[in-house]
């Protein structure tokens, strides 16, 4: 029999299984193969929609841009806004990503690969912006289907764990001129050793239409590729982020995030991250700036 959890959350109640409540809100470390259902055959846990952590869930209370983008623009003429946005330079944001697995061993056999979807939204809510009625500047929403299957190799000193590949959609759910939105063909390779992680993803963009391109070029500043690297050891946590768009030149851009976390109270931790470079957010993508918030998390890298 199956134990379960009852959660109150914004007015809604729901029921959990315990393995989720315990990964959400305390237990022992994972490492990158319990992420994935990757360990040994006999204790995975191969149960199939079952709502799991993928991405960091936090709340920032404040973050600070030095650079904010009131003037989205766009290559494409006519996702380009006219006047000014009267926004403010501190606002609130909040992160929240879950996962369920949705087939096993797809190839046979007890090493035969996983298909996952996922699912991430990150908002930025103009919460001090009683100019504009507190509005959500932005929200991002993030789905995505995955195949990962497990490896065994050595390099560097760590031990490969899993290799993937997958279907992302991630775009702001506007109306021109605001609308912002591309699709792409995901790979990644991840590897951990001592305390540490690194999962690296490579991506190709599907192309689309001129005249429906929300974001031409979109790519030479969100990047082609991610590098996550991540390191926990007891209560506290630092990961590193970074999108380039391997171009030289005028197209040599990208961005990085490092964000550093310590528990309070079990599983509930203190958050803080920098943000520098382009694509801080979908509206954003073309937009270069640096910015520093603090608050607190649930789930880390």
């Amino acid at each position: 029999m199956k134990i379960k959890i009852t959660m109150l959350l914004m007015g809604l109640v729901f029921t959990v299984p315990a393995a989720f409540a315990q990964e959400l809100f305390g237990g022992e470390e994972n490492t990158l193969a319990d992420h994935w259902d990757l360990g040994d055959h006999e204790h995975d846990d191969k149960d199939l929609f079952v709502i799991r952590t993928y991405k960091p869930v936090y709340v920032l209370a404040a973050k600070v841009s030095n650079n904010v983008n009131r003037m989205p623009h766009s290559d494409n003429p006519d996702r380009n806004v006219d006047e000014p946005i009267p926004l403010n330079k501190t606002e609130q944001m909040f992160q929240l990503s879950l996962k369920t697995k949705v087939l096993n061993d797809v190839f046979g056999g007890e090493q035969g690969g996983d298909i996952w979807v996922g699912y991430t939204q990150a908002s930025f809510w103009q919460v001090f912006n009683t100019d504009l009625s507190r509005p959500f500047r932005e929200t991002n929403y993030e789905p995505e289907a995955m195949f990962i299957f497990p490896v065994r190799y050595r390099l560097f000193g760590m031990n490969g764990v899993f290799m993937g590949l997958g279907f992302n959609h991630q775009s702001n759910g506007r109306a021109n001129p605001l609308s912002r939105s591309w699709n792409r063909v995901v790979a990644q390779v991840g590897m951990e050793g001592k305390n540490t992680s690194v999962v690296f993803k490579p991506w190709w963009r599907l192309p689309e239409k001129e005249a429906d391109d929300d974001n031409p070029g979109i790519e030479n500043y969100l990047g082609r590729s991610e590098l996550l690297v991540a390191w926990k050891k007891g209560i506290h946590s630092v990961n590193c982020t970074a999108r380039h768009s391997l171009r030289l030149g005028d197209n040599n851009r990208g961005n990085i995030r490092l964000a550093y976390s310590i528990n309070i109270v079990d599983n509930l931790k203190f958050h803080a991250q920098v943000f520098t470079g382009y694509g801080e957010s979908m509206i954003d993508y073309n937009h270069r700036q640096t910015v520093v918030g603090f608050g607190l998390s649930l789930v880390e890298w």
